[in-house]
């Protein structure tokens, strides 16, 4: 028996889709990603149209969706994450219904209740055997982890896995297995693997972000929360890989032993296994290439699915177990909400991704920003758009202070007693706008472009048109 198809076309044909049908994907190649594109052009071919797209992730790669919505192939998006290429254009209103966007843990949560329905689930697999087993740990276009494609795989009524490195079969070491897959297609390049690489993959040199990251540091040592079975997770940004730097080296000082580290991995994680802070990485997408080579090599560094990560329909979910989270904002106002959906100007350019999984579940859960961006201040009376609701987080670190949400009194308490640089959200506020000034009211349009669906399945807040 043997599964594989001659092309791309020969499978959407095979797998029966038609107007009005969902397909899926994920995000694991990032900005390198081939396959999307690929596989919307061939529908495009075939005259197919009304197609809803459920992506995990979309980057600027995937701008060429445009031209398919204007054309009518495309007429919904659901996604985790939406770069600012596409999210300009959503932003204006070229898709025909609002965006949904959900979180990593609530999309898988969303499909296997049955609330997204998929038809085709399109996996890009970097190997894979001719019924299916595939691996996103070997091959030219190796990205590691391949944890958000398991729910697309279990649930999707047909699965097509795009690889362009065919093996024999079996392939041993296999992510998804062979039982969950219908199509196997052999491409020349299913992508570039440089394109994983996510924005800032390294520690900030801008002293700012450098004494953010101290301050993020001597939080999460006077928290109560650093002793051995410490669990973590951080972003790749620059002050939070810094954070996680002086972070390795209070553990290393203090002879700590962390449980686990979570998340989407960096070379910094690894790093910080090897030097024996942590007994192993949980993984639901890499990063960087180090974590591409840690996770093929290293049997401490393992694979996670989206909904082990994060569901909070999951019997139980990492995030659960997390200790601290570092995690990054484009706004949050005083009563805690986070915006990382929109840029100021109210253009989509981001998305929770795990955002407000890790936030809800973390004993702590800690935003670094600076005190303003581009002259605009970081804190607001009201965020343009809530990703993750202020309920789910403790504390704002600022270059200017840090700020704890009044519900954890105990916290503020022991920030205050390690001599950290405690500061009220209020008056961070008008500190801050006493240096930018005010900052005008952003005027929104009238249509909805895009719903923000809480991990539960709620519906959080709405992102209105920007009528430029």
């Amino acid at each position: 028996m043997n599964k594989i198809v001659s092309s791309i076309k020969e499978a959407i044909k095979l797998a029966g889709l038609r107007d009005g049908m969902t397909v899926s994907f994920h995000h694991h190649l990032r900005n390198g990603d081939f396959v999307l594109n690929m596989v919307m052009e061939e529908i495009a071919a075939l005259g197919i149209r009304d197609i809803k797209v459920n992506a995990s992730s979309l980057f600027d790669v995937h701008t060429p969706l445009i031209g398919h919505i204007k054309n009518g192939v495309v007429t919904g998006i659901s996604t985790d994450y939406m770069g600012a290429g596409l999210g300009r254009e959503i932003s204006r209103g070229v898709l025909a219904e609002p965006v949904k966007f959900y979180t990593h843990g609530g999309r898988p949560h969303s499909i296997i209740e049955g609330r997204e329905k998929i038809d085709v689930a399109f996996i890009a697999a970097p190997t894979a055997d001719n019924m299916g087993n595939c691996s996103g740990k070997y091959g030219r276009s190796a990205c590691g982890s391949l944890g958000y494609a398991f729910a697309d795989a279990m649930y999707a009524k047909r699965v097509v896995v795009i690889t362009d490195n065919l093996v024999p079969y079996p392939l041993a070491d296999f992510s998804i297995s062979e039982d969950y897959v219908d199509y196997v297609v052999e491409v020349d390049a299913i992508g570039d693997p440089k394109g994983i690489v996510s924005g800032t993959t390294k520690i900030t040199r801008d002293p700012v972000g450098l004494v953010m990251a101290a301050h993020a540091a001597k939080v999460i040592e006077a928290s109560g929360l650093l002793k051995d079975g410490f669990s973590f997770q951080t972003g790749a940004g620059g002050a939070s890989l810094a954070a996680a730097k002086f972070l390795k080296d209070i553990m290393l000082e203090k002879n700590i032993r962390g449980s686990f580290g979570l998340g989407g991995i960096t070379g910094y994680m690894v790093d910080m296994l090897k030097a024996g802070c942590f007994e192993t990485l949980l993984d639901v997408q890499c990063f960087d290439l180090s974590a591409v080579e840690s996770i093929r090599n290293d049997p401490r560094h393992r694979e996670i699915s989206a909904m082990q990560y994060a569901s909070p329909g999951a019997k139980s979910a990492v995030v659960n177990s997390l200790d601290v989270v570092i995690l990054g904002a484009t706004e949050i106002d005083t009563d805690f909400n986070v915006n990382v959906h929109t840029d100021s100007n109210g253009y989509i350019m981001g998305g929770s991704g795990g955002h407000s999984d890790t936030a809800a579940g973390a004993k702590l859960s800690m935003i670094i920003a600076p005190m303003f961006r581009a002259r605009l201040p970081i804190v607001s009376g009201r965020v343009t758009c809530i990703s993750t609701p202020g309920d789910s987080i403790d504390v704002l670190v600022t270059q200017g202070g840090i700020a704890v949400n009044p519900k954890n009194a105990e916290l503020k308490e022991r920030l205050e007693a390690a001599g950290l640089p405690i500061v009220d959200i209020f008056e961070l506020k008008d500190k801050t706008e006493r240096i930018t000034g005010k900052p005008n009211e952003l005027t929104r349009g009238e249509r909805v472009v895009a719903e923000v669906i809480g991990r539960e399945g709620n519906l959080l807040d709405r992102i209105y048109s920007v009528d430029k």
